[in-house]
């Protein structure tokens, strides 16, 4: 699934995700959703987890479906940068 956590050659993880805020400057936020299968009933449950990505040109809109990567912490919330913007806002 695309929105798992895909791990790249160079060791870094990889999250595809909406942007929920994009009023900070220059960082966004990301929710990202994954899917884990609960241990007792065995069924899939959706799993939101936000985190903050560093977007240098300001260029992601919210409602936008980007892909982050994992880089060094730029602050102290702040250790994911924008890689992509995938798929613009409607």
């Amino acid at each position: 699934m695309e929105d798992q956590a895909v791990k790249r050659k160079s060791g870094k993880k990889e999250f595809v995700g909406i942007v929920k805020s994009d009023k900070m400057d220059k960082t966004i936020v990301v929710a990202v959703e994954t899917t884990a299968l609960h241990p007792l009933y065995k069924k899939y449950v959706t799993r939101t987890k936000k985190v903050k990505a560093h977007d240098e040109s300001n260029e992601a809109k919210i409602g936008d479906r980007v892909r982050v990567v994992e880089c060094r912490p730029i602050s102290k919330e702040k250790c994911w940068r924008l890689a992509a913007i995938v798929e613009h806002a409607k």
